[in-house]
């Protein structure tokens, strides 16, 4: 008998884990499977798969003393990685702006961690952090269940989440073994610290491998396996498929134009969202552009639209996609994480990636999303330290947007010349840059996308 532990964070881990095939490959592998839900029980439908249990966690909240350990060990951590400029742009990022008696000690770990920040000094902040909270009801709960259930292994599907510190705690309380999956494409080169230190890895890629024993050295290189990442399996299955001709009627679209498609970051790094989409409207307007072309925008699913109103009503020609999220509770400490995504967005989200001609977005990781598709992309940087606008131009100096420079697999446009430039070059000819498109995907996603949850399936069996 094997047992496998699953914990779920978000939305983004239900898409990744719950609406790909990731359950139906598991269930292949182990006779039980427990599903730790960080989102409420009720979402999880999942009765084809009697295996199954789903234990919704209850919520904790982090207490002060815990809150400062875990912000020294976060501080520290990246005062020790300053050299990569990621690191140390959220580090000076997240400074605090006022003098409170928490931000007052924060700022005292701030002038700590420029003397001490080695991997010594991380490893026992962070188990100050963990004795902190460890007599915490919560804490203690997790382990009762942890005890109960007894998996043979945790596997973590978001490595980042701190109001999960406890939980890992708990397993490593009961002596079970933890695994966990790098989130995204540019969590270990920019983010803060891990919430914790796991057994094993699975990893998106070589570039992803690199990363984590380049930060993490004393992470075990034999316990870190590279299976790609089930974010993208959705636009493979048949069953999320949409035709054209659907897809042109669902959004009014009309067939004899192009299809440009600017994706939204949300309010926290989009701020030059609306200039970029009225550039790109005004060009259509204005006959800038070589081909015609409509433009659909889709906002980010971790908000609400509302930014956005002005704009809507001064170009009514835009045609709008607002991510069809559903947000599954009122109270938590991370309120975007418990929207979870609808199968009609999965179906919406492929549809556009598969049948617009181009995506501008600011270096988002939907790049990667239509270039599986052989889409050409466009990021938009317009904001400088002096201009006035939100400052998106210095991300081009964070490691994981260097690899797409390097690559040269897109267009970066400054200014809106720029933008004009490179929206003609790939609506003329869109097949310009497309071995270099292709490049950056075998660099981020080096397995087949095909089988990517039969991998990670088998070889956390394999760790059990």
């Amino acid at each position: 008998m094997k047992k496998l532990g699953i914990v779920i964070t978000d939305g983004v881990g239900y898409r990744n884990f719950i609406m790909s095939n990731f359950m139906q490959e598991a269930v292949q592998q182990f006779d039980q499977i427990i599903i730790y839900s960080g989102l409420p029980a009720s979402i999880y439908a999942l009765e084809q798969y009697p295996q199954v249990t789903v234990h919704e966690l209850e919520v904790y909240h982090e207490g002060h003393v815990s809150f400062i350990f875990r912000k020294w060990k976060e501080i520290a951590h990246m005062e020790k990685s300053k050299s990569n400029f990621g690191m140390s742009d959220n580090n000076r990022t997240n400074y605090p702006k006022t003098n409170s008696l928490k931000n007052l000690v924060v700022k005292f770990f701030y002038v700590l961690s420029r003397i001490y920040s080695s991997n010594g000094t991380i490893l026992f902040a962070e188990k100050l952090q963990f004795l902190a909270f460890s007599k915490n009801k919560i804490t203690q709960s997790y382990i009762q269940l942890l005890k109960k259930d007894q998996p043979d292994l945790v596997f973590f599907t978001h490595q980042r989440p701190s109001y999960l510190a406890p939980f890992l705690y708990a397993a490593q309380r009961v002596k079970i073994p933890t695994c966990s999956f790098i989130f995204s494409w540019d969590n270990l080169a920019s983010k803060g610290r891990m919430l914790g230190t796991f057994d094993y890895f699975l990893v998106w890629s070589q570039l992803m491998k690199d990363e984590l024993l380049q930060f993490y050295p004393n992470t075990n290189p034999e316990g870190v396996k590279i299976v790609g990442t089930p974010q993208f399996e959705p636009y493979f299955l048949p069953h999320y498929q949409t035709e054209r001709e659907a897809f042109l009627k669902r959004f009014q679209l009309d067939p004899a134009k192009k299809i440009i498609c600017f994706s939204c970051a949300d309010k926290s790094i989009g701020g030059n969202d609306p200039l970029i989409i009225k550039t790109i409207a005004e060009a259509i307007r204005n006959g800038k552009l070589e081909q015609e072309a409509q433009l659909l925008v889709r906002t980010s699913p971790a908000e609400e639209p509302s930014r956005f109103e002005a704009i809507r009503s001064a170009y009514p020609e835009i045609i709008w996609n607002n991510p069809k999220w559903i947000q599954t509770r009122s109270s938590h400490d991370q309120m975007w994480s418990q929207r979870i995504p609808s199968e009609e967005d999965i179906f919406d989200l492929r549809a556009i990636i598969e049948h617009s001609d181009i995506n501008v977005n600011m270096l988002s990781t939907m790049s990667l999303d239509f270039m599986l598709f052989g889409k050409p992309v466009i990021n938009t940087v317009f904001g400088t330290e002096t201009n006035g606008l939100y400052n998106d131009s210095r991300f081009l100096k964070y490691a994981h947007i260097k690899t797409v420079l390097d690559c040269k697999a897109t267009r970066i446009a400054t200014q809106e010349s720029e933008l004009i430039a490179a929206l003609n070059t790939y609506l003329v000819h869109p097949q310009t840059d497309a071995k270099e498109r292709q490049q950056l995907i075998e660099i981020e996603v080096c397995t087949p996308l095909a089988g990517i949850s039969n991998r990670m399936a088998q070889q956390l069996y394999e760790w059990c």
